[in-house]
C-alpha cells in the first residue's frame, strides 16, 4: 500500500494491487520526514481491467494514474484497489507521495480510540473495522458483549466505551434515526449501561417500552430487576398541590394550553400557596358563578331566594368574587378553571414526585410512563423541581450551609421533539434548554432522543456534545446533523443506506465521529413481539379451550354437531350450531385441526396425529 497522487496536510489516495480497503478502517502512513500518521479510509474504489482507470473521477485524476504507472502497476491488467484517506491531526506538510501505508498496530491506536477502560465508560458497542487491531487488544478491551449480525456473534471488534466523566465537560447526549434504523435500540443499550453503573436517571416514555426485567437472548443476557423502576402518572406519582408555587401553577397550567398575560393575572389574584386544589378550584369557580349570574348586586338577590341549605355556599362564593374576582376578566378566570379541571382529569394530583427523589437517591433509574399529553404536563413539574433539588444542594454547599443531599443525574426524553419543540414556546422546553446551557455545573445532563432532529430546539440541538446518528433519509433531518457534527460530506450520503444498528457517533471529547455498531442488548423489550407472529399466536390462544373441551369428540362430523353442542354445554362451554361449524373452519384454516370431505360434501374434522394424544 502506497501513496499516489497529489498529496495535502488533510488528505491523501492510497493504491494498492494485493489488499482491498474497508471504509472507516484506519491506517499508519510512514511518511520519511513527518514519521508515523494515523488516518481513516473515508472513501475506497476497485478498478480492474474491464473498467478503463481513465475514466477519473472524485479522487482518481491524472495524477493517481501516473503515480500508479510510475510505481510499476499495471493499470490496464491489474485489479488496483484505490483509498482516499483523511489524517486524523493536519500534518504539518503534504504527505511524501510514494510513502508506504500498513494497518496500526494495537498501542499505535489505543488512545486514540478508547477513551476509557471498559470499568469507568458505557460499553455501547463495538467501532467497525477494527477486528485486525481487536486480535492485538489487551484483555480488558475483549469478550465484553455480542453484537447482532443476523444472529447473535461474539465480539470481534474494538469496544466502543463512552466516557462517562468526560460529560462533566462535554455534557448532553442526542440520539437520532428515522423509523426501524435502531434508535429506540440503542437508547435501551445506552440506559442498561447507565444500570451497570448505577447512575441515577429519569427516563420519560411514552411508549411504555421502557422495562428491563426481561432477559434477552445470548450469554450475556441479564435482567436488570433491582436496577429500575417504572411509575404511572396519577396511579404512582403525581404532583401535590399544596407544594405548589406560583411560578409551579403558572408552568403546570400553560402546559395544557398557553397562557395570556391576564390570565397569569389571574393566577397571581387567587393562588395562595399552601393551599389545596379544592381551595383553588372553589375560588376560580365561585367567581365564575358570580360572573356568570351578572356580579355582585344580581347574586346578591339570588341569595335571598335560595334554600337555606345553598345560602351559606353562595354567601361565601359571593365573599370571595369581591375578594379577588371584581377586576378579573371572566374569559380568563374561565380558561384557568378549564386548565385546572383538564390537569385534575389526568390524574396529575393524585400523588406527588416523593418515589422519584428517593430511587434517584439509591442510584437507580426511573421510568416515568403515561400518555404524551399527560407527560408533557408532568415533566414540566416534574423536571423544574428535580433540577432545583440540585442546584438548591450544590449552591448550598458551595456557601457551607448544612443540606440534603440530592445526586447528580440524567433527563432521557424519548420523542424529545415534543418537548422541546423547534419555534414553540411550552413551559418543558424552557425548563430543558436550562439545564442543557447550565446543568453542566450542577451534574445534570440531558439525553435526548428523536426520530426528527429538525424539530428540535435549535438550543438544545447545540448543547448535546455527543451525537448517535442512526440511519436517517429525511434531507432536512440531514442537512441538520451535518450543521450540528463533524460528519463529511461521504458519510452524510451514506446515512440513508445504513444497516440497522450501524451508527455514527459524534463525541467532542474524542474529537472525531466514529463509525460503531450498537451491542446487542442484555434485556428485551415488551414490543418485542413480531406484529405477525401476535396475529398467529391470538388466533392459537382464541381456540385454546374450545379446542381442548372438543378433543374427546374427535372426529366431528355433521352428524355428531348436537351431541357435542350438548357436551361442551355441560363443561361450561355455550356456543350456537353455527358458531362451533365456523370455528372448526378456521381452525381447519389455521392447521389445529384437519379437515376431510367426501364426495357428498359431507365434512369430518379429526385432531393432527401429533395433538391425538
Amino acid at each position: 500500500m502506497q501513496v499516489v497522487g497529489i498529496t495535502t496536510q488533510q488528505e491523501v489516495t492510497i493504491g494498492s494491487k494485493d489488499r482491498n480497503f474497508r471504509i472507516n478502517e484506519l491506517l499508519i502512513i510512514e511518511d520519511e520526514k513527518m514519521g508515523n500518521l494515523l488516518a481513516e479510509v473515508v472513501e475506497t474504489k476497485t478498478f480492474n481491467r474491464f473498467i478503463p482507470l481513465d475514466i477519473g473521477g472524485d479522487f482518481v485524476d491524472a495524477g493517481v494514474l501516473d503515480s500508479l504507472k510510475a510505481m510499476g502497476y499495471d493499470v490496464d491488467d491489474e485489479t488496483i484497489y484505490i483509498a482516499k484517506a483523511r489524517l486524523f491531526q493536519e500534518a504539518t506538510y503534504p504527505v511524501l507521495t510514494g510513502s508506504m501505508a500498513r494497518p496500526p498496530h494495537f498501542k499505535e491506536v489505543e488512545d486514540v480510540l478508547l477513551a476509557t477502560v471498559p470499568d469507568r465508560g458505557l460499553t455501547l458497542g463495538s467501532i467497525r473495522n477494527t477486528d485486525d487491531i481487536y486480535s492485538q487488544a489487551t484483555d480488558d478491551f475483549k469478550d465484553l458483549f455480542q453484537t447482532l449480525e443476523g444472529s447473535l456473534q461474539d465480539q470481534k471488534d474494538l469496544p466502543y466505551i463512552l466516557d462517562i466523566r468526560a460529560m462533566h465537560q462535554y455534557p448532553h447526549i442526542g440520539i437520532f434515526g428515522g423509523s426501524g434504523s435502531g434508535k429506540s435500540f440503542g437508547l435501551r443499550v445506552l440506559l442498561e449501561e447507565m444500570m451497570k453503573k448505577q447512575l441515577p436517571t429519569v427516563v420519560l416514555d411514552p411508549h411504555y417500552e421502557m422495562d428491563f426485567k426481561d432477559p434477552a437472548g445470548g450469554k450475556y443476557a441479564k435482567s436488570y430487576q433491582d436496577q429500575f423502576v417504572k411509575l404511572q402518572i396519577g396511579e404512582d406519582v403525581g404532583i401535590k398541590f399544596e407544594q405548589l408555587s406560583i411560578g409551579d401553577i403558572s408552568h403546570l397550567l400553560g402546559a395544557v394550553s398557553p397562557l395570556t398575560d391576564s390570565m397569569k393575572n389571574v393566577v397571581a389574584t387567587i393562588f395562595r400557596k399552601g393551599n389545596n386544589l379544592v381551595t383553588f378550584l372553589e375560588r376560580v369557580n365561585g367567581i365564575v358563578e358570580v360572573g356568570d349570574k351578572g356580579g355582585e348586586k344580581k347574586y346578591s338577590a339570588e341569595i335571598q331566594y335560595a334554600a337555606p341549605d345553598q345560602q351559606k355556599l353562595m354567601e361565601r362564593k359571593l365573599k370571595i368574587f369581591n375578594e379577588m374576582g371584581q377586576n378579573l376578566p371572566l374569559e380568563s378566570v374561565r380558561g384557568i378553571a378549564w386548565r385546572t379541571a383538564n390537569l385534575e382529569r389526568e390524574g396529575l394530583f393524585n400523588k406527588d414526585i416523593l418515589p422519584v427523589s428517593q430511587n434517584l437517591i439509591q442510584g437507580k433509574l426511573v421510568v416515568i410512563q403515561g400518555s404524551m399529553r399527560t407527560l408533557q404536563m408532568f415533566s414540566t413539574y416534574l423536571v423544574r423541581t428535580l433540577y432545583n433539588k440540585r442546584r438548591t444542594y450544590r449552591d448550598e454547599k458551595l456557601r457551607g450551609i448544612p443540606t440534603t443531599y440530592f445526586p447528580p443525574f440524567f433527563i432521557v426524553n424519548d420523542e424529545a421533539h415534543n418537548f422541546a419543540p423547534k419555534g414553540l414556546e411550552s413551559p418543558t422546553k424552557s425548563a430543558l434548554k436550562e439545564i442543557a446551557q447550565e446543568g453542566r455545573k450542577y451534574g445534570v445532563f440531558l439525553v435526548m432522543a428523536t426520530q426528527r432532529p429538525t424539530l428540535l430546539d435549535e438550543t438544545i440541538t447545540a448543547q448535546l456534545n455527543t451525537k448517535f446518528i442512526f440511519r436517517t433519509v429525511r434531507a432536512s433531518d440531514i442537512d441538520t446533523i451535518r450543521e450540528e457534527t463533524d460528519l463529511t460530506g461521504e458519510e452524510a450520503h451514506r446515512l440513508p443506506y445504513l444497516r440497522t444498528g450501524d451508527v455514527f457517533i459524534s463525541a467532542s471529547q474524542m474529537g472525531r465521529t466514529t463509525f460503531a455498531r450498537v451491542r446487542a442488548a442484555e434485556t428485551t423489550s415488551p414490543h418485542s413481539e413480531n406484529p405477525f407472529d401476535e396475529l398467529v399466536n391470538q388466533k392459537k390462544e382464541k381456540f385454546s379451550d374450545l379446542l381442548r373441551e372438543l378433543k374427546p369428540y374427535f372426529p366431528v362430523k355433521d352428524s355428531n354437531f348436537i351431541t357435542v353442542i350438548t357436551g361442551l354445554s355441560k363443561a361450561g362451554i355455550e356456543i350456537s350450531y353455527g358458531d362451533l361449524k365456523e370455528s372448526l373452519k378456521q381452525m381447519a384454516q389455521e392447521g389445529l385441526v384437519d379437515k376431510k370431505e367426501d364426495f357428498l360434501s359431507n365434512v369430518e374434522y379429526t385432531l393432527p396425529k401429533e395433538d391425538e394424544k
